[in-house]
């Protein structure tokens, strides 16, 4: 199976991935796609980002079949911050990217499982200014958007996991062994996986709790 978690950065997609490998460590694992990055400006630019596209996307079609991964981020992801810099008037010097439909048609393809990390109503952690907390919540903004636009949503292989740390991982856990058909290695008590919601769903849930 080969599992890819998205979302904005500092939004707990490391940590769910180690908590996962822990419990699964015949389960590979690809880092986020900087990593890989020969150089990179202070902050990225729109060149990185672009930069991490393609990376995202080669290396999703380089994966063994016989072997189950857990990957940090796919090209939704950047996808999702060159839209959010062009959101902020950061506009691109470069080209943009090609047509979003070709590197969905990737993910679709070679991406078993697409879990969703939102950044959630009134959220506590705490992101440093040189983490750039303004394009961290355009990125998740953007993502979100994307996943509307293109009707990710409607489709069992997407879901949107929220909680803290244990429970995101008790859910992703349960989700996973639900798709295999296999007896949950434990009984979490977290209830099921959150369905995607859409912008509009979100946006009205979080006016309600806020009043």
């Amino acid at each position: 199976m080969r599992i890819a978690i998205s979302g904005t950065h500092a939004s707990g997609k490391t940590r769910l991935i180690d908590d996962y490998c822990a419990l699964r460590p015949d389960t590979l694992k690809l880092g986020d796609p900087f990593e890989f990055l020969e150089t990179a400006s202070d902050p990225p630019g729109p060149s990185e980002y672009l930069a991490q596209l393609q990376i995202a996307e080669r290396r999703l079609h380089g994966l063994s079949p016989d072997t189950d991964w857990i990957i940090e981020r796919t090209p939704l992801d950047f996808l999702a911050y060159l839209d959010a810099l062009e959101a902020l008037g950061r506009t691109p010097t470069s080209p943009g990217p090609p047509s979003p439909e070709a590197y969905l048609s990737t993910i679709r393809s070679q991406v078993d499982f697409l879990v969703l990390l939102p950044l959630e109503y009134r959220d506590d952690v705490v992101v440093a200014a040189d983490e750039d907390p303004e394009l961290r919540i355009a990125m998740n903004d953007a993502l979100f958007t994307l996943v509307d636009s293109f009707s990710l949503a409607n489709t069992d292989r997407v879901v949107e996991i929220t909680g803290p740390p244990e429970t995101r991982l008790a859910r992703l856990l349960a989700e996973v062994e639900g798709r295999r058909g296999e007896a949950p290695a434990f009984a979490p008590e977290v209830g099921n996986v959150t369905p995607v919601q859409t912008a509009e769903d979100r946006f009205s849930e979080q006016r309600l709790q806020g009043s």
